[in-house]
């Protein structure tokens, strides 16, 4: 009975659970066909909506182009209006032009009539004149021309002389300040002979390392050392060219450690380079010390020790300025024993006579004035100071040091083989000379006399009055100046004589 009822009972459970399951899928179903039409009812009504809402956007832009379409015709209209409008201005104008161009041909007609009469009337004059005259219009024109250029260079001439009169002695210091750095600056012909050193090459095939790729190398030893370098069919041999000495030094050392060394690119020459200056600036600190223990002056400032060591690689007209120094320090000893002077005191004047000139390539001013300024920073004693200020004779010698530095600068530079210049240019300079004085008129004969510094002048006196000899005179002189290159000055010396001669028998 047990099991009987188990088994009924699970029986029915059974039949009881599909009961419910069919009573959940019925409602699940209804529940679906409830949302599937609430669903549809949604679509419809978003769907009238949008349908709604496209309809109205589509007659609010029909609208707005309506709008727009309308503007562009009323600004279309606006515009056609303003070029009729401008159109009707242009003709008005055209027609006014038309109207003047008219007048105007009419007036130039009239013009050109008048300017036919009054070309008749000119002639007639003209042949009037020439007639009562004498001369032609040509002729009148060039008597008139002359005589203007006559009287104009002769108020000129006197002018001119006034003015130099006016401004000779007020402008004789400042003349002579300007001439001695010139003449001490200026490049002259026989400077090529001391501006090239040449550099020794194992072989050819050195020379195109050194120019490297797409000339590298040479580019960056060039502006390093501001020097130029030649490199020429010369077999094994490199030139270099620069009018700085102290330069053309450290680019020959440099280029002789890159030659040993045998690598060549521009990191390596820039540190070559500065090796090369430190040993120039040993080498200057040497020749200085050198200097003053060859003269046995003591006492000096460093930095005019240094300074006197740049003199070394300094030239004057292919005198080492360094050696002159030095041969002027034991002239001025030898001098000041036999007067009875310092001579300690004229040899260090006669050692620092020159210092400006070591430095007066990067200084404005005379190697005079440098040098005493120099000599004033580094406090050097007033007789020193006066003995450089007046080597020169810039100022008036203040004691007999000064006096006799003046001499033995003199003796240095003057004796035979101190200074040199090249014979042949030597030559042409002075036959330059001649022949721009000859080219003047009125000039008799020329002379290049005194080295080439004056040119003596014989003019014709029939020719050349004297009034418009001191325009002559400054003509020659600007003539000199524009075409020859000198050192110092040339003076320009004209002389004009009459003679009367007769004989008493």
């Amino acid at each position: 009975m047990a099991v009987v009822c188990c088994v009924a009972g699970f029986f029915i459970g059974v039949v009881y659970r599909k009961r419910v399951a069919e009573s959940a899928v019925g409602s699940a179903e209804i529940q679906a066909e409830n949302i599937l039409e609430e669903a549809k009812r949604a679509a419809e009504a978003k769907k009238k909506e949008v349908l709604l809402e496209a309809k109205e956007e589509s007659i609010r832009t029909k609208n707005e182009a309506e709008k727009e379409a309308k503007e562009r015709r009323n600004e279309q209209l606006r515009t056609e209006k303003r070029l009729i409008q401008k159109e009707e201005a242009l003709d008005r104008k055209s027609e006014s032009y038309e109207k003047k161009e008219e007048l105007l041909q009419s007036k130039l007609e009239a013009l050109e009539q008048q300017k036919t009469e009054a070309g008749k009337v000119l002639a007639k004059h003209q042949q009037e004149l020439e007639r009562i005259s004498g001369l032609t219009r040509e002729e009148a024109k060039a008597y008139l021309i002359s005589t203007i250029e006559h009287d104009a260079r002769l108020e000129a001439s006197m002018m001119l002389k006034d003015l130099e009169a006016k401004t000779r002695i007020e402008a004789d210091k400042k003349a002579k300040d300007i001439l001695s750095g010139a003449i001490q600056r200026c490049a002259m012909d026989h400077v090529a002979e001391t501006t090239v050193s040449v550099v020794s090459l194992p072989n050819d095939e050195m020379k195109g390392r050194i120019i490297g790729r797409e000339g590298r190398n040479i580019r960056t030893l060039e502006s390093l050392t501001g020097i130029d370098l030649i490199i020429d069919d010369t077999p094994e041999a490199v030139i270099l060219s620069g009018f700085d000495p102290m330069r053309r030094e450290i680019a020959r050392i440099a280029l002789e450690k890159l030659i040993l060394d045998g690598r060549v690119h521009p990191a390596r020459i820039e540190e070559m380079v500065e090796k090369a200056k430190k040993e120039v600036e040993a080498q200057i600190r040497e020749e200085g010390e050198a200097a003053t223990f060859e003269t046995g002056v003591h006492g000096i400032h460093h930095e005019l020790v240094r300074l006197l060591g740049k003199m070394k690689f300094r030239t004057s007209y292919g005198q080492n300025v360094l050696k002159h120094s030095i041969e002027v320090a034991h002239l001025c000893g030898l001098i000041a024993g036999e007067l009875g002077a310092d001579i300690n005191m004229a040899k260090r004047a006669g050692l620092l006579h020159d210092i400006g000139k070591s430095v007066d390539h990067d200084l404005e001013g005379s190697h005079v004035s440098i040098g005493v300024a120099l000599c004033k920073k580094y406090r050097e004693n007033e007789i020193i100071i006066n003995a450089v200020e007046s080597h020169h004779g810039d100022v008036e010698p203040a004691n007999v040091i000064s006096i006799i530095t003046q001499a033995a600068d003199a003796i240095s530079a003057s004796r035979p083989g101190a200074r040199r210049e090249t014979l042949e240019s030597y030559i042409k300079r002075l036959q330059k000379l001649e022949s721009i004085a000859d080219a003047f008129s009125g000039v008799e004969k020329s002379f290049a006399i005194q080295a080439g510094r004056e040119l003596r002048i014989i003019i014709i006196p029939e020719e050349v009055d004297d009034a418009t000899l001191p325009m002559l005179a400054r003509d020659v002189a600007k003539k000199i100046e524009a075409e020859l290159e000198y050192p110092g000055q040339i003076k320009v010396n004209l002389i004009r004589e009459t003679r009367a001669i007769e004989y008493a028998k």
